[in-house]
């Protein structure tokens, strides 16, 4: 392929952009060309929304960042819904609709979300510019550089005549960072977008690489362990009538978790929290307990908390069989049991999600910008887009800014990215018409 470059200069940043000319359409050109002019908006509206405190527990705060963004797709004729969170206790969600006059339209589902996990009283508040090519702020790269490329990129696709070639559903939830409950309601609007859809865009990171993006995420499940043992003088442990107490079962079960199924391919499981002792609790809904025991006495309870993350249903159900068939084999004077909490589904490797890769891996490189290969799923997190596994033919995270230290007081962002994820996205949805 012949490449002839051209150089465009970007109006605030002083970066060049390579395009590929002989593999751009003439409408895909035009849609590189109208983010380049658009970047200067699209930089004052990513300001804008990173300024307004949005941690998943400051409700108004949300609402206030949707109430913006709601503006921007009405601008562009998209139908809008909040989705009231009362009923998941959280701030809520919003919804962004677009009807194609077509009949063979295809059906995207774009995920996003408003909340960050940055509170009212965190140390990092602003927007800050660190020089031309960097800056910082609270959830620039979770998420809110994520809301401004999907924006821009349907703002490319209006300005070409395009937009009505797609029906459209955007998803921003209020509570990714921060689940509400029950989660089947908290999740419901996200699951009815993917009953809908024909293909699913997550922009959630994945290793936080613009040369990777996301195919396949393992899901999270929660579990907890119980483990009680015969209360006694320690001086009687291991007595077949007093037997090895709470504290010495667990670690039994612990160990035999690790020597059974640490070696299976994409599966890990870890205990995050051990309380154990003659008395021990764990407080409902947070992260802590209390526990109370003596050296000399053999401890009656031991709770623990911890994760279980698996790459498919299969595996999952395999692994959660394993894990209670280890429990079930007490030590002597000890029972136990095994609870697991439903979380995040894993999102399979597929056909179609390796199909949608490819696509964007083309649009990528025919924009200059080089190669996209899939994330490692042991790199990746549980997100948003697993409530899209069953639904949609095809699925693909990690088109979000990139950056570095997210969740952290030094939350960076490469800004040269927003423009670039944002023609990527415009170019990918542009060739999906030809799927």
């Amino acid at each position: 392929m012949k490449i002839l470059s051209s150089t465009i200069i970007l109006l605030s940043l002083g970066f060049s952009s390579l395009t590929m000319a002989g593999s751009l359409t003439p409408i895909e050109s035009q849609l590189v060309a109208t983010i380049d002019k658009e970047q200067p908006q699209s930089l004052a509206l990513l300001k804008k929304i990173v300024n307004i405190n949005s941690g998943s527990m400051n409700f108004a705060g949300v609402k206030k960042v949707g109430d913006v963004l709601n503006e921007e797709f009405e601008t562009l004729g998209f139908k809008t819904e909040w989705i009231d969170g009362a009923p998941f206790n959280r701030a809520g969600h919003l919804i962004a609709s677009f009807n194609s006059s077509q009949n063979d339209a295809p059906k995207i589902l774009m995920i996003g979300h408003l909340d960050t996990v940055f509170s009212k009283d965190s140390a990092i508040q602003q927007y800050i510019q660190v020089d031309e090519n960097f800056v910082k702020g609270p959830g620039l790269i979770d998420m809110k550089g994520v809301d401004v490329i999907i924006i821009y990129a349907l703002r490319a696709l209006k300005a070409a005549g395009q937009l009505d070639n797609f029906n459209i559903k955007v998803v921003l939830t209020g509570d990714e960072e921060k689940r509400g409950a029950p989660m089947e309601v908290a999740t419901k609007s996200l699951i009815d977008a993917a009953k809908w859809a024909d293909i699913a865009l997550g922009y959630e990171s994945g290793d936080a690489d613009f040369k990777t993006a996301v195919v396949a995420r393992r899901g999270y499940t929660g579990w907890r362990l119980k483990v009680t043992g015969k209360p006694a003088h320690s001086s009687q442990i291991f007595r077949e009538d007093i037997g090895y107490g709470a504290i010495y079962e667990t670690a039994r079960i612990l160990n035999d978790f690790r020597t059974t199924l640490s070696h299976e391919k994409n599966l890990t499981f870890n205990p995050g929290l051990i309380l154990g002792g003659t008395e021990a609790s764990l407080n409902s809904g947070s992260s802590n307990g209390d526990a109370f025991g003596k050296q000399n006495v053999i401890a009656k309870t031991t709770l623990v908390s911890g994760d279980l993350r698996t790459l498919s249903p299969q595996q999952l159900i395999k692994a959660q069989k394993a894990m209670q068939k280890i429990v079930s084999q007490h030590l002597s004077q000890t029972d136990a049991t095994i609870t697991f909490e439903p979380g995040y589904p894993p999102l399979e490797p597929s056909k179609g999600n390796y199909e949608l890769l490819a696509i964007f891996d083309q649009a990528s490189q025919d924009l200059g910008f080089g190669e996209v290969k899939a994330v490692d799923p042991r790199r990746a997190g549980a997100a948003d887009i697993s409530f899209t596994a069953g639904h949609v033919n095809m699925a693909m995270d990690g088109l979000g800014l990139m950056g570095h230290s997210a969740h952290t007081d030094n939350e960076t962002a490469d800004i040269r990215t927003l423009s670039k994820q944002t023609k990527r996205t415009a170019l990918l949805m542009m060739r999906l018409l030809d799927k």
